[in-house]
């Protein structure tokens, strides 16, 4: 396979068959006790640990890059004035504070018009008014209230819920609910999902979607890798519905993703340099990061500080000028995910390794299993 230019790669090379049983529908009981493929890149071997086992694939000097941003409760449930239909109200992102513009997403679009009024709560406390269309399912919504801007925010979050992606189904199955009940007694699926679905050092608000690479990390890991030497560092990318809209173009230089919010600190620009001078691992934990990393550096392969947005798409063939070790979540067939790893692992041996995942039965999507990819 000719993989010396981008007109190679067609989006149908990236299709594989998972059973829709190995989606998970929930995380592993602790953070670190999820299943990891390893792929050594240069070889092609493939090794099956843990993610407790992670340590034991970096040492003194090495840098584990990670994202801080927090998900908020992006997933709201409405009722429009006169009909009182049913609206699910996605929040994008905060326009305008002193306005409370928000862009938004609404389902079922073709009831929301310009105009319409959606009650958020019973005592009518919040109300959204639409005032624009962005995309077919796009809004934007002035927020109509008594409370004052910081009051307003907290309370429209407090009506909101943990914006899962489609694909974990809430209410869960009879089936995998009683798996859920056995693995979690005495544990409500709600409350974990609004502490699971968000990592451990989410700090920095601004996310609907969670970087699931993240998830994995434990207060017990990070401290086993403190003590090895290995340093950590953080940047924010603030994930946006993009990670799950579908690429719809066989021709993958058409395909264009959304946005993202990015932010890279001098510290994190001098801990990359020190890795780089002493010849040592830099690994991006999560797509979002390697995105950010990749979009700053540039051609030019020298990364500075950034405060910006960037919509850089990363398929293969692509160089990678900063991170050499990947630590990934196993993502979806013909995923903007799965092209980006496959870029960095190479095309073959990232497929290959997606067969054996399926065939041993790994868990996939955001409370999935992980995969490291290392020379």
């Amino acid at each position: 396979m000719n993989l010396n230019n981008h007109n190679a790669m067609k989006l149908s090379q990236f299709r594989f068959r998972l059973p829709e049983e190995q989606l998970a529908q929930f995380p592993t009981p602790y953070r670190e006790d999820s299943r990891m493929l390893v792929l050594h890149r240069t070889t092609g071997k493939i090794e099956h640990k843990y993610v407790r086992d992670l340590p034991a694939y970096f040492g003194d000097g090495d840098l584990f890059v990670f994202n801080n941003t927090r998900v908020f409760p992006a997933r709201m449930y409405a009722l429009k004035e006169k009909t009182l239909a049913n609206i699910e109200v996605f929040l994008l992102r905060e326009l305008n504070h002193e306005m409370r513009y928000w862009d938004v997403l609404v389902d079922p679009a073709r009831k929301i018009r310009i105009g319409n009024k959606l009650f958020l709560d019973e005592e009518n406390t919040i109300v959204g008014e639409v005032i624009d269309n962005t995309t077919s399912r796009g809004r934007t919504l002035r927020f109509l209230t008594d409370y004052d801007n910081s009051e307003f925010v907290e309370r429209l979050y407090e009506h909101g819920h943990t914006p899962l992606p489609k694909y974990i189904h809430r209410p869960m199955s009879a089936e995998v609910q009683a798996q859920y009940d056995k693995l979690f007694p005495d544990y409500p699926v709600e409350e974990m999902d609004v502490e699971r679905y968000q990592s451990i050092f989410a700090t920095e608000i601004g996310a609907v979607a969670a970087p699931a690479a993240s998830l994995h990390f434990s207060k017990q890991l990070l401290k086993r890798m403190e003590i090895a030497g290995i340093e950590q560092q953080f940047l924010t990318s603030h994930m946006s519905l993009g990670n799950f809209k579908p690429v719809e173009v066989e021709d993958l230089s058409k395909h264009k993703i959304d946005a993202e919010e990015i932010h890279i600190s001098q510290q994190l620009v001098d801990a990359v340099a020190r890795a780089h001078a002493g010849e040592k691992r830099v690994c991006a934990v999560g797509t979002e990061v390697m995105r950010a990393l990749e979009h700053v550096a540039g051609m030019g392969g020298k990364l500075k500080v950034f405060d910006g947005w960037t919509n850089k798409f990363i398929y293969p063939p692509y160089p990678f000028a900063v991170a050499n070790a990947f630590f990934v979540n196993l993502y979806l067939s013909q995923s903007t995910q799965l092209l980006m790893v496959a870029a960095f692992g190479g095309y073959e041996k990232v497929m290959q390794t997606y067969e054996v995942a399926v065939e041993k039965g790994y868990r996939f999507g955001d409370y999935g299993d992980s995969m490291l990819i290392i020379d």
